[in-house]
């Protein structure tokens, strides 16, 4: 009979713990990238980045999306809370206490300025904006805005009415913020992301490539999961404020 001493690493250690693998769902952590950003970043072949990307995603903690940019392009996006919870299992195979309780989070000290970038900035960026205030309260000064800016989609209002959050906003251009300066800049769309302008301070940059629920058939049962989505991410990203925060990110005007 199997022991707790003789039993096989948990699925989630045994894949892992290959060092490029590590690599790429530490770089997929911070964001959805395309197969290409993932060879720059490790510095492997294609051919070889795209194996270890079919074993994460057999094993389910990787999922891909064509581009609503360009259709022949991936993004590869990473499930942290597939992650989160194959880290615990592991953690309780080897022993029981080390199942999680709870990690504190250090808190920034001095309000971070994010923005939210979409191309219409009437769905996904205006959602993200209002989840990440409702979220974050103070901590967080964010904003959104898009390329095309168009008024806001009822169904992002009704969505979030029914999370307590009302949303009021009014749509603005990326081009109004440019000269303004951001710890993070997020793009929320594949379109968008090609043309986002860089801003000033070196703020973070990270995309989340998430499809259009405007564009669906029923726009409202897409944009009920594009708020789930929204509500994940934000929640993550949340949790890096204070481990990834430095005063220095900004030179505060």
């Amino acid at each position: 009979m199997a022991t707790s001493e003789t039993a096989d690493p948990p699925p989630f250690v045994r894949l892992a713990s290959d060092p490029l693998r590590w690599r790429l769902l530490r770089e997929l952590s911070h964001g959805d990238r395309r197969v290409r950003e993932l060879v720059d970043l490790v510095g492997q072949p294609q051919n070889l980045v795209s194996y270890h990307l079919r074993k994460l995603r057999a094993a389910e903690l990787v999922t891909a999306r064509r581009s609503s940019f360009d259709g022949r392009d991936t993004y590869y996006h990473l499930d942290l809370e597939r992650c989160a919870d194959a880290l615990a299992a592991a953690g309780s195979s080897l022993h029981p206490a080390l199942a999680p309780i709870g990690v504190a989070v250090k808190r920034a000290e001095s309000r971070l300025k994010v923005l939210f970038v979409c191309t219409g900035n009437s769905g996904r960026s205006p959602m993200a904006e209002a989840l990440l205030r409702h979220r974050a309260g103070s901590r967080v000064e964010v904003s959104s805005a898009g390329s095309h800016p168009k008024p806001v989609h009822p169904d992002a209002v009704r969505v979030l009415a029914e999370r307590g959050i009302a949303l009021t906003h009014e749509p603005s251009h990326v081009d109004d913020h440019r000269r303004r300066r951001f710890h993070w800049v997020i793009s929320l769309c594949d379109r968008v992301r090609e043309v986002c302008p860089e801003f000033p301070g070196h703020p973070r940059v990270i995309h989340w490539s998430l499809p259009d629920p405007a564009k669906e058939p029923e726009s409202y049962p897409a944009f009920r999961r594009l708020a789930d989505e929204l509500d994940r991410r934000i929640g993550f990203l949340t949790a890096r404020f204070g481990v990834e925060y430095r005063d220095d990110e900004v030179n505060r005007t």
